[in-house]
């Protein structure tokens, strides 16, 4: 039986994320930074990374898992290459912070790669993307996760060994236009879709998951509670299975923050530890921005005149559905099924909120 919802303004769920982020201990910069990260990706649709993950984050910063206040620093420094430590710092700050010092870099050199390693979540990575883009930089990204238990089975695999490995290519829109933004985990969903379908009790589509036998089900519990576990099925078959021991090799082993391997999973723990890999290249060192950002904007025109096929409404390019789901939600509010914001509610009161606090709030 599928439960009910609340529906939420977008600046009152963010003020409510970041009161409960300032009560746990961040200071106002960060909780602010955590709380609009977090909205934008409900925004976005992609409430895998939305609000619903503040009970976890809470959960880990009391264990010690995620640092609060902490920030990143560079460890390792080659000019053009850096590594840069997250200290287990919370992914929305430091990640900011990474691909800051990466945009500086690509400035000074043209091109810049970062290894980012030992960050807590540092959730919808297409928001780093778009923070190069709007500094006029080309990005790529290769992601990888660790900390907890295994949750995505390799190709033709009937037992997990990685988790989502996600991927993520930007390129910024002519000025005053809109970015391009390919952004999509390597599994055929992400973790936390599967966890927005099991608080919702909703079944998943065919095709998604595998029992622990490695037999095909539509029941999103086989990744969550007491187990047998079973696990999510890369995308595109072996070709989204290779992309995701690429990921896991490029953001874990190249940076030193370690691959998703017996050697780095935590048994019943919910600690999550994000690395990830970035080239950020300024075009204007290559082709000459004049020059390929009329050549790009003409391609995405030809791309879009495609005549679309029946029951489809429209060509699109990335970046573009997010944006259509973004004014849709600003208009009408954020849905957040009744479960979830049950676990929002009591982790706000763990902090010290109030029930009136979070009704003045949330407006809930």
């Amino acid at each position: 039986m599928a439960v009910g919802e609340v529906i939420v303004r977008a600046d009152r769920l963010a003020d409510f994320v970041k009161a409960i982020c300032e009560r746990d201990g961040s200071d106002p910069a960060e909780a602010a930074l955590v709380a609009e990260n977090l909205v934008l990706a409900n925004l976005f649709g992609h409430d895998s990374h939305g609000v619903g993950m503040i009970p976890r984050y809470i959960e880990n910063t009391r264990a010690g898992n995620c640092h609060r206040n902490g920030h990143a620093t560079i460890v390792l420094d080659h000019g053009p290459v850096i590594t840069v430590d997250g200290n287990k710092g919370y992914g929305q700050v430091v990640a900011r912070e990474a691909m800051q010092f990466g945009i500086e870099r690509a400035r000074e050199h043209g091109v810049c790669v970062v290894g980012l390693r030992n960050c807590h979540h540092i959730g919808r990575i297409g928001a780093w993307g778009e923070q190069c883009a709007d500094a006029g930089m080309i990005s790529t990204h290769y992601v990888n996760v660790h900390g907890h238990k295994s949750l995505v089975a390799p190709f033709g695999g009937a037992e997990p060994r990685f988790t989502t490995n996600p991927y993520c290519c930007t390129i910024p829109g002519p000025p005053g236009g809109e970015h391009i933004v390919l952004d999509f985990a390597t599994s055929q969903v992400a973790m936390g879709k599967v966890r927005v379908a099991y608080n919702k009790r909703e079944a998943m589509e065919a095709g998604l998951l595998i029992d622990h036998e490695g037999n095909p089900t539509t029941d999103p519990g086989v990744m969550w509670g007491n187990g047998p576990f079973g696990a999510i099925l890369p995308f595109g078959l072996h070709k989204g299975g290779g992309l995701a021991v690429i990921c896991d090799i490029l953001a874990g082993a190249l940076t030193g923050g370690l691959t998703h391997s017996p050697k780095t999973i935590k048994a019943n723990s919910g600690d999550i530890v994000n690395n990830m890999l970035s080239i950020v290249i300024d075009p204007a060192k290559l082709g000459g921005s004049e020059v390929w950002q009329q050549d790009t904007q003409d391609f995405i025109a030809w791309v879009k005149s495609s005549r679309p096929q029946p029951g489809v409404e429209a060509v699109l390019v990335p970046g573009e559905p997010e944006r259509m789901r973004r004014a849709q939600r600003l208009g009408k509010g954020i849905a957040i099924d009744d479960t979830t914001w049950n676990q929002l509610s009591d982790t706000a009161r763990l902090v010290g909120l109030t029930d009136a606090e979070i009704r003045a709030l949330s407006g809930v």
